[in-house]
This record gives structure tokens, C-alpha cells and sequence, in this order.
């Protein structure tokens, strides 16, 4: 049996912020690849033409999102999914149903 188990306090999961790094699909058929840590706002922000990209752009379809708790590794992620290897494993795995 294992005894050692060390949990985190609680006041430590409420700091505890998600990064997302989400994909959108915009009407022209282009994708638009972004980072936030507060993907509702985001969302707002995109819909209410806020973002340069979307602005001209809509409607959008939200066709991938993934949570990170690390910003670090959120942002790497994206990083590499606006590379030509990572939109090409974007397009093969994250949104090909959206195509």
C-alpha cells in the first residue's frame, strides 16, 4: 500500500491556471492558431472583432483546443503548430474533419 501520497494544498489548485493553445477554422477555409488563458474570453474577443486575423474573417468554427497547465509548454506547442511540420500534423490529426 502506498503511503507517501502528497497532495497539493488547496489554496495551490485555485492559483492553478490553464493555458490553452485552440485552433479556428474561419469561413474563408484558412485555420487560425492562438494561445490564451482564458479560452471564453478569447472566444468573445474573436467574435466580437477584436482580433485582426478573425476580424474579416467570420463566422469561425472552434475545431481544436488542448489544456495546459504548464504556459511554457502551451506556448511551445503553439509555436510548433504554426511550423510547417506542426500545420501539417495539425491537418492530420487535430482538425481533419474539418477540412
Amino acid at each position: 500500500m502506498v503511503t507517501n501520497i502528497r497532495r497539493a494544498p488547496a489554496e495551490k489548485l485555485h492559483k492553478l491556471q490553464m493555458h490553452y493553445v485552440y485552433i479556428l477554422k474561419c469561413n474563408d477555409g484558412t485555420f487560425y492558431t492562438g494561445c490564451t488563458n482564458d479560452l471564453e474570453d478569447r472566444m468573445r474577443r474573436h467574435s466580437c472583432g477584436e482580433i485582426h486575423y478573425t476580424k474579416s474573417r467570420q463566422p469561425f468554427e472552434l475545431v481544436f483546443y488542448a489544456c495546459f497547465p504548464d504556459r511554457y509548454k502551451a506556448y511551445t506547442f503553439e509555436k510548433y503548430l504554426k511550423t510547417g511540420s506542426g500545420r501539417a500534423f495539425a491537418l492530420r490529426h487535430l482538425h481533419s474533419s474539418a477540412k
